[in-house]
């Protein structure tokens, strides 16, 4: 998964990968390129206004909060003349009023510059800037600016608003200063639509994983985004109605919504939450410090290599760059590693149970032991190398395009059907050589250790496949390697230096003709066994 750009942190959470059917991201970096600039600076109506760009500028450049793409937009784009302003105090941002203050003082004034989410600083202003004049702010400007507003959105930009406020000089200022504002204007910013994402959703989309955007944005924009990358829009919900909603409604709109526009780090929370609760398999990618406990509510946390620490401690996996086009090669890597443990989990489930069951009824008629510990412990230092190809075997195209899940019932149904098949075919090697053939214990021994190797070892290449073997699905050559080596090296070692080392006996060869044909007449009853299985069980 490393060589497919994902990290994995915690191993127990690639399962949830490959059985994730609903993926939470914000559109910035995902949908977009994260480059932000800075593009327009106007005032109310629209008009450029150098005024609000100074503003916005020593908001900025004294604010030391949370690191802000957007603070280093204003920075970036125009180096404003500040020296004579001079810092007082700061009323730091919060996701709850999701607003920054400055105070700054010039000769003897001091001002405080607020800068935020429009509908904030529109809520908390009383005046209005109008050709340098400071009038009120009625309903008809009112609706102005938030025409221009709506305008600006529509066409894809990430708008803050500057608001100001004559101030008396004191150590320390309160949010309860933020009202009374004189409304400055609107700062733009432009982060492009990234060209190759269309390919990408549709091929998410294929693997029958839903994308649902959570952006702290408003919902023109991430509109415009989603139109631009081709996202289907299913419906919006604002964080707004959001904090209205019952548990048990927002449970209903999740699933009917596929954006989230304005939304704070506890909204975050409540809609994976509300998706989590309805059966879904959530993963959340993010990559700020907002995104910390969303992170931790998800089924997957995914982030970036660039995310903020606390961000990239609270993921399961950490993607290498931010990019869906990694993601989704990491969801099929998982669904690979989901699907090739699967085949392990069945295989070593149904082979034990079935040996419980065969050394159990051996003692009942056996006047010794049906295998010598050491032959056990050889037998499976053998059987348990032969299956460390699993990991790199081929997978069925069918088990990649939709998410499987944890079924430990339909898992159960398996070893409690398969298991005895084995044990069947142990009973028959017992009946042939011990009461047909009446050999004694160590060739006995040596007939039951080459059955067993032989059985645990190629009953993979049935189970790996609801397939037809090799036919229909070829599984990969290190497993076809792994498998003929095991059992060879097994089936060589009686006739080697090694066998009385290990209490075994050389066979004539009608016995291994024998245990040949009992290996193939069960690999057949399996496949057969294997087909009734999955008419009736959905693993």
């Amino acid at each position: 998964m490393y060589k497919k750009g994902v990290i994995v942190k915690k191993l127990s959470a690639i399962p949830d990968f490959g059985s994730m059917n609903i993926l939470c991201t914000d559109k910035t970096g995902t949908l977009t390129e994260n480059k932000i600039r800075l593009v327009q600076y106007s005032n109310y109506n629209g008009e450029k206004d150098e005024g609000v760009l100074l503003y916005a500028y020593l908001n900025s450049y004294f604010q030391t909060g949370i690191v802000n793409p957007l603070d280093d937009a204003v920075l970036s784009y125009k180096h404003e003349k500040i020296a004579e302003f001079s810092k007082v105090e700061e009323i730091p941002y919060d996701f709850f009023r999701k607003r920054l203050s400055i105070a700054v003082k010039r000769h003897n004034s001091c001002t405080l510059i607020t800068k935020g989410a429009p509908e904030e600083i529109i809520k908390y202003c009383t005046t209005i800037k109008v050709k340098d004049e400071v009038i009120t702010l009625n309903n008809e400007l009112k609706k102005t600016l938030q025409k221009t507003y709506h305008d600006l959105s529509s066409q894809g930009f990430r708008v803050l608003s500057v608001s100001s406020k004559s101030v008396a000089e004191k150590k320390e200022y309160s949010i309860s200063e933020e009202k009374n504002m004189t409304f400055e204007g609107f700062v733009s910013f432009l982060d492009n639509a990234k060209k190759d994402v269309k390919d990408v959703l549709l091929e998410i989309k294929n693997l029958g994983i839903a994308v649902k955007i959570i952006t702290g944005d408003n919902e023109l924009v991430t509109q415009k985004i989603c139109q631009d990358v081709g996202l289907e829009i299913k419906g919006i919900l604002k964080g707004e109605e959001l904090d209205k909603m019952t548990e048990p409604a927002l449970k209903v709109q999740v699933q009917h919504n596929n954006i989230f526009a304005r939304c704070s780090p506890e909204q975050k929370n409540r809609i994976i939450n509300a998706l989590k609760a309805d059966g879904n398999v959530v993963g959340y990618m993010g990559d700020g410090i907002n995104d910390a406990p969303s992170l931790k509510s998800a089924d997957v946390g995914i982030s970036v290599e660039s995310a903020v620490d606390v961000t990239k401690e609270s993921a399961d996996m950490v993607l290498t760059k931010k990019s869906l086009g990694d993601l989704k090669d990491g969801i099929i890597e998982g669904r690979k590693t989901f699907a090739n443990t699967m085949k392990y989990i069945m295989m070593a489930l149904s082979s034990n149970f079935g040996n419980m069951f065969s050394a159990a009824g051996a003692i009942l008629f056996l006047p010794y032991l049906p295998m010598l510990p050491i032959q056990i412990l050889l037998n499976d230092l053998i059987y348990d190398s032969s299956q460390i190809a699993i990991p790199y075997d081929n997978v069925d195209p069918e088990l990649i395009k939709t998410g499987r899940r944890w079924d430990l019932k339909a898992v159960k149904k398996f070893m409690y059907l398969f298991g005895p098949i084995s044990s069947i075919y142990d009973f028959a090697t017992f009946f042939l050589f011990f009461f047909v053939l009446q050999s004694p214990a160590h060739v006995f021994q040596t007939c039951w250790f080459l059955e067993s190797l032989a059985t645990q070892t190629l009953i993979i290449h049935i189970i790996r496949t609801r397939k037809i073997p090799f036919i229909q699905s070829r599984p990969s050559k290190w497993l076809v390697l792994s498998s003929l080596v095991c059992v060879s090296i097994g089936w060589i070692i009686p006739f080697s230096p090694l066998g009385p080392l290990f209490k075994f006996s050389p066979l004539p060869g009608k016995y291994l003709l024998m245990i040949a044909g009992l290996v193939i007449l069960y690999l057949c009853t399996v496949e057969i066994a294997k087909r009734l299985f999955y008419k009736r069980v959905n693993l």
